[in-house]
């Protein structure tokens, strides 16, 4: 059975574009999935990207471009400039990791729910209330988002390591363990299938 990390930022557009195809791939080949929240902007940081407050004017204008080109594709609603962005993606990530080890709930559901919550519903996934109510909506326990904060900060901090030590420099990125293959990006998600069937 093939493994996937999957390195995510809770405040990625690009996470929020990828909307549920890496699980329906996931299901089709019999993979599993381990979400890996990180913080997205010291990934940057720390494999030569550039935190998009800091791009060249030229790069932002074509993100304003191709954000919404992708969104329509998709048929994925997006708010290009949400209310509540960049906001810190701690607890947000915090609340993943302690759902991913809790279980029992729709893990797949909240990652998606929180980027949604991002760029189509206008909320603030740094708010606490908002993050219970996210839990508590995917069918986790909404005090997971109170407890485990030591783990899931240390967790957090590995997941940066680890994403740096496994290649990765972006999000949403997927990393197959078996084979080492990296995939970088929405748009690459139909390399990652192929790879999975053995293409």
């Amino acid at each position: 059975m093939a493994h996937i990390d999957y390195y995510l930022g809770t405040i990625s557009p690009w996470c929020y574009l990828a909307g549920n195809r890496l699980e329906e791939i996931a299901a089709r080949h019999g993979a599993q999935i381990t979400y890996r929240p990180l913080d997205l902007l010291q990934l940057f940081d720390r494999t030569g990207g550039i935190r998009p407050a800091d791009r060249h004017a030229s790069r932002m204008e074509y993100r304003a471009q191709e954000l919404p080109r992708w969104a329509a594709y998709l048929g994925l609603p997006l708010n290009l400039k949400p209310a509540h962005w960049p906001v810190n993606m701690a607890p947000s990530s915090y609340a993943i990791i302690a759902a991913q080890a809790a279980g029992g709930g729709d893990l797949a559901g909240l990652v998606q729910a929180i980027l949604r919550a991002v760029w189509a519903d206008q909320r603030d996934i740094s708010d606490d209330a908002v993050i219970r109510d996210l839990l508590g909506a995917s069918g986790f326990d909404p005090a997971l988002a109170d407890k485990g904060l030591f783990v899931g900060a240390e967790t957090y901090g590995r997941n940066l390591e680890d994403a740096v030590q496994a290649g990765a420099f972006g999000a949403p990125f997927y990393v197959v363990r078996e084979t080492k293959q990296r995939f970088w990006g929405q748009d690459r998600l139909d390399f990652l299938d192929r790879h999975l069937a053995g293409a």
